[in-house]
């Protein structure tokens, strides 16, 4: 993975004196004028909503939307990946004619009648020939949990199976809204196949074949209208304790950090890696504050599975970081980082959480190991060099009063808001200092720079072409050099846009 310390050039200090120096009107009138030149492209109607964000109060916390969440659920192999690229639009689910091909891409983003929502797609698993019925139950579960609207496919060729029933029992007990889809059904001859389906009792069967599209776009505008316009699953909670997500690796210590912040035995604690089965949520007082640490809302029973165990642990991470606002992600500093250990911070990353790194186990570190870990860190973490480092004992309590310190900065800067003047002035500063490479004979612009959001920080750059890659991570180590932003993700997003044909 590319980290934002690319071979750039060292930061000029004149260009934080002269941002200093830069007044309020003086940097309202640059972001004007700048903003006024906007009226000679072409701008759509998402470009005027996010220039309207930039005349916000620069200390107001802006959200960006919680898209609605669809879940897809079913069995194995009754054509779920299929029916997410049909829904999608490319082909960018695996698939496959054999169960549980599905891994660790969950998410997509969808868009259907102008409405943008977020598809989760919960095929990757690989039950054992026992517990298919719980397995496919509890995978449903989650993604009730998860999701604010529920597609269950059942392949119609085949029928209601024993595991379509099973998942049956479980749906009917929950208040999200439930479409069932008969999948495969390619012709006019196999509406009786789907029909047939009425009497697992989840309503009116949506015919659909995923494969060819037959149905998919009635399918959609159902769901359009089961969809809430705003996520009630992943939407934003404003005051009370600040909500954090402790992660990590089967028996890295996430049981033990939480009793030893709450003070009591409130976690069963077991050598054997992934004892932890229920959901936790405690609010805890450390350092004079009060915190709610947050754990799963998913698995509620033991699943015996075997390589579905990473797919539901993805999914259990997933259910926490939409509750939470910062992630502690626990390492055991014993063993080798892992790319286990890899994944899950990559998946803060998507989230947009803030992030604070906990070194766990501290006290049995000894100098060789040492030793190995800086390297490690310097090699695997290098693109998370901005997350706060806290070296702990989980089981001892030491340093426990150091995750206070580092939580507060996190998320000081995962709601920090740059003037919108300022901003302009720094990418001023940024394209006179280091200009953007010549591409195929052009040299694409900035024209203008907002901040879209806080929580996470997301920048909006209006361009009149593609910037590389490169170049945006340019411009988002300056920001942290000059901002801060420790322990926050950036995002820095690009609207490449055409001057208007007179």
């Amino acid at each position: 993975m590319a980290d934002e310390n690319d071979d750039f050039p060292e930061l000029d200090s004149g260009v934080v004196e002269r941002l200093n120096a830069l007044g309020e009107e003086d940097g309202a009138m640059r972001a004007n004028a700048l903003r006024a030149g906007l009226t000679d492209y072409d701008l759509d109607d998402d470009d005027y909503e996010v220039l309207e964000m930039s005349e916000y109060d620069p200390d107001a916390i802006v959200y960006l939307p919680a898209l609605p969440v669809l879940a897809i659920v079913g069995r194995p192999n009754v054509g779920k990946s299929a029916l997410v690229n049909r829904i999608i639009g490319r082909r960018e689910a695996v698939v496959e004619d054999t169960p549980g091909v599905t891994r660790d891409r969950v998410n997509y983003k969808g868009e259907w009648a102008e409405r943008k929502f977020t598809i989760v797609d919960t095929g990757g698993w690989e039950p054992d020939a026992k517990g298919i019925n719980a397995s496919v139950a509890a995978q449903a579960e989650i993604a009730v949990d998860l999701a604010d609207a529920v597609l269950f496919v059942v392949d119609a060729t085949v029928g209601a199976t024993s595991t379509d029933e099973h998942v049956v029992r479980m749906l009917r007990g929950t208040k999200k809204p439930v479409i069932l889809v008969a999948n495969k059904v390619d012709d006019v001859r196999q509406e009786a196949d789907a029909a047939a389906l009425w009497s697992l009792g989840l309503g009116e069967p949506w015919p659909v074949s995923a494969v060819h599209g037959r149905g998919v776009a009635d399918l959609l505008d159902k769901v359009m209208t089961v969809l809430p316009e705003v996520s009630a699953v992943a939407k934003e909670e404003v005051g009370g304790p600040r909500r954090v997500a402790i992660l990590g690796r089967p028996n890295v210590g996430k049981s033990s950090l939480l009793n030893k912040t709450a003070g009591e035995e409130r976690v069963v604690v077991n050598a054997m890696a992934g004892t932890t089965r229920d959901p936790v949520d405690e609010q805890v007082e450390i350092g004079g504050k009060f915190w709610r640490f947050v754990d799963t809302a998913g698995i509620r029973r033991r699943v015996n599975l075997s390589q579905g165990a990473d797919f539901y642990a993805t999914l259990r991470t997933s259910a926490a970081l939409e509750k939470a606002e910062v992630a502690i992600v626990m390492i055991d500093v014993s063993e080798v980082i892992s790319v286990q250990d890899l994944k899950i911070i990559d998946l803060v990353l998507e989230s947009g959480r803030a992030l604070v790194l906990a070194f766990n186990k501290w006290d049995l570190l000894d100098d060789e190991r040492r030793k190995y870990l800086e390297r490690e860190i310097e090699q695997d973490l290098s693109h998370v060099a901005w997350a706060p480092r806290v070296n702990i004992s989980a089981k001892t309590g030491r340093h426990m009063e150091k995750l206070v310190p580092a939580l507060e900065i996190a998320l000081e800067s995962w709601d920090t808001r740059i003037p919108t003047g300022k901003f302009n002035a720094l990418l001023a500063e940024l394209t006179a200092e280091h200009p953007h490479p010549v591409r195929g004979g052009k040299q694409p612009r900035i024209l203008f720079g907002t901040q879209a959001a806080s929580r996470p920080p997301t920048f909006v750059l209006f361009t009149t072409g593609f910037l590389d890659p490169q170049y945006r991570r340019f411009i988002t180590r300056r920001l942290r050099e000059i901002f801060g932003f420790e322990g926050s993700p950036i995002n820095v997003n690009m609207r490449v846009r055409e001057k208007r044909k007179r």
